[in-house]
């Protein structure tokens, strides 16, 4: 169908259903005269006449008639389809599908989700857990959570959490007979509870600094995972010292079951956020999950509950 014979058509159901091209100009908003410039293109095109015209009245001709019950349904169809597009455009509804780490879940996406959802019935979340950076364009996620420096400096990044404080902790029982470490260097002389990249498969050297001189630190031990909550219990279970989020460890901190070592190297560093390819055309439903995790400056993440 040629685009002028679509724009035509409706032009003629306007006027079939009216039967006045005085209501459906009003109704179309256009000019009487480019209405019945419309109508003679298509009857001319089409080699038939679909309108009776008097000077008081229009009706359907007998082909017209036809046109009328073989075109109405269709038109209706789309424009309740477009309709129905506007509803989604306008009301929070669909899918999303979040690649995320479990702690930035747990401590959160989780809390943020509680929040939001019983108010928006029609959102769905699909969350997957990742332990490694995930490409949301190629993998189909509308957005990703992961640490401020692993964002893709070409995506949009909106900050969700606060300063994040990675800690180095053992058990009493673990450091009873040794030495604690004064430098991360000496870590080389203890085991270790170690972390591997699931994306890379390459084992995490653990992250130092202090007074602005970073340090890199490779250890050694009996255990490796590739997630913190693991590593934080078999550290609570005197296995070896673990690098984990200060938040998750604050619980066995306070009641004596862990130590932390190396504080004066572990300061405050980038916390999570939220990442996405592009502001155009973004649904509703996820424009709605940005604001409810933006960051504002106040709360804190949820403790962990290590066994």
């Amino acid at each position: 169908m040629r685009r002028d014979d679509l724009t035509d058509l409706s032009v003629f159901l306007a006027v079939a259903e009216e039967r006045s091209f005085t209501r459906a100009a009003a109704r179309l908003g256009l000019t009487q005269s480019t209405l019945s410039h419309s109508i003679r293109s298509f009857e001319e095109r089409l080699g038939v006449r679909l309108l009776t015209r008097t000077t008081r009245s229009v009706a359907p001709t007998e082909a017209g008639e036809r046109l009328l019950l073989a075109a109405r349904p269709g038109m209706e169809a789309i424009a309740a389809g477009l309709s129905a597009l506007g509803e989604l455009r306008d009301k929070p509804a669909g899918t999303i599908r979040i690649t995320t780490s479990a702690h930035a879940c747990q401590t959160i996406l989780r809390p943020a989700l509680k929040r939001l959802l019983p108010d928006y019935p029609d959102i769905t979340v699909e969350v997957m857990i990742e332990h490694g950076f995930v490409d949301i364009v190629s993998q189909r996620f509308d957005a990703g959570i992961r640490l401020g420096e692993q964002v893709e400096r070409d995506m949009i990044a909106v900050r969700i959490g606060p300063e994040m404080r990675w800690i180095v902790v053992g058990s009493p029982a673990y450091l009873a007979d040794r030495s604690a470490p004064v430098v991360p260097q000496d870590l080389t002389a203890h085991r270790c509870i170690n972390y591997r990249h699931s994306t890379s498969g390459g084992i995490y050297a653990w992250e130092f600094e202090q007074d602005a001189r970073a340090l890199n630190v490779r250890v050694d031990g009996p255990l490796v995972f590739n997630d913190a909550q693991p590593a934080l219990e078999a550290a609570v279970e005197g296995l070896g010292l673990a690098y984990v989020p200060e938040d998750i460890a604050a619980r066995p901190l306070r009641n004596g079951r862990l130590v932390q070592v190396l504080s004066e190297w572990c300061p405050p560093a980038t916390g999570y956020y939220l990442y996405y390819p592009s502001r155009r055309q973004m649904a509703p439903a996820l424009t709605l999950l940005v604001e409810a995790l933006r960051w504002r400056g106040h709360g804190s993440m949820a403790e962990g509950q290590p066994s």
